[in-house]
């Protein structure tokens, strides 16, 4: 027996509680509504080096090249900001402290799109997502009413706040539409002026090549020295647009044990001293493996000089013979910062 309609909706949101996900929303497939604006976002460079948003930029605009005959779209958040996190996890941005949310949300999603595959019948296809398809995954769940949009370009949830994690199931079953969430930001702009490096070109509008979670995980390069001072403490990613937030300030705290800390980050003269096998005994499972070992131990350089110790000089020295040079390059750039901090 298959179920149509507002029964195939309520059993596909009890299947994704089931399965973890703290809230679910469904909406229409068709293409994205600001996907114009993401065209001008990509001509305008803030995309930084992410060539990968604009070789995928048809299939982003339209899920039907994804999923031929797509019709609805299962929007889903898990959360996975704590409250019990090792404050040696400071540096980190929440939602990397723990597990891969690509590999704890994706066999879920999976099975949600073969539940709703079996509920809708026979000649129901679904496809599941997470960010590293070519959907504009955000944009699909604030359609669906997932949440709205916030200025910082996060998707906002009244209960949940911005910590949470969005996936998607394009299905070609036709599912009861939720209503959407009205934007609640109103006069607030503590994100945007709460930015470290500026990197809001306005409201609702980011600059990847200011961003410091950018910078710190998806840039390979030297970060440029104008940005440097501003990444303060951070090492791998950005939690001040949220962090400043009022809808953070009382909201939910994951459920997941997945993305609890398995064991302390330790100290980032560790980090730096991290030769390739231990970077992959350490971080392999982990989103921080996408800045690339090269990529970390440059950004723990960099909040090394930030902070001004003394105690990371051996650390900092023994960098200077890096095989690589970016990391050779923030070395001495860290070790300058400390040696100007002496002499004032």
């Amino acid at each position: 027996m298959t179920l149509v309609g507002l029964a195939l909706a309520g059993a596909v949101k009890a299947r994704a509680r089931e399965l973890g996900f703290d809230r679910v929303a469904i909406g229409p497939a068709g293409p994205p509504e600001h996907g114009p604006a993401f065209e001008r976002w990509l001509a305008a460079g803030h995309a930084a080096t992410m060539d990968y948003l604009a070789r995928g930029r048809e299939d982003r605009l339209d899920p039907d090249r994804l999923l031929p005959g797509c019709r609805s779209v299962v929007a889903v958040a898990l959360v996975y900001a704590r409250d019990d996190d090792d404050p040696s996890w400071t540096p980190v941005a929440r939602y990397a402290r723990g597990r891969d949310y690509h590999d704890v949300m994706r066999p879920r999603l999976v099975e949600l799109g073969e539940f709703i595959a079996r509920a809708a019948g026979a000649d129901v296809r679904c496809r599941a997502a997470v960010d590293t398809s070519a959907v504009l995954e955000r944009d699909l769940a604030a359609r669906a009413g997932l949440g709205w949009i916030g200025k910082n370009t996060n998707l906002l949830d009244p209960s949940l706040g911005s910590w949470f994690f969005i996936g998607v199931v394009l299905t070609t079953a036709r599912l009861e539409w939720d209503a959407r969430e009205p934007d609640r930001c109103g006069t607030c702009t503590a994100c945007l002026d709460a930015c470290p490096t500026q990197a809001f070109v306005g409201p609702y509008a980011l600059d990847a090549r200011r961003c410091i979670a950018y910078l710190t995980i998806e840039h390979r390069d030297d970060i440029p020295e104008a940005y440097r001072e501003a990444i303060g403490e951070w090492v791998f990613g950005c939690d001040v647009c949220q962090d400043v937030c009022p809808w953070n300030r009382k909201a939910a705290r994951a459920r997941e044990p997945a993305f609890a800390p398995a064991a302390p980050l330790g100290p980032l003269e560790a980090l730096l001293d991290l030769d390739r096998e231990g970077f992959h005994a350490r971080f392999r499972g982990s989103a921080m493996w996408r800045a690339k070992r090269s990529g970390l131990r440059r950004n723990a350089a960099l909040v090394l000089g930030n902070r001004r110790d003394r105690r990371a000089v051996p650390a900092l020295r023994r960098a200077l013979g890096d095989e690589d040079v970016v990391v050779r390059r923030a070395a001495q750039w860290a070790l300058d910062r400390i040696e100007s901090g002496d002499l004032e």
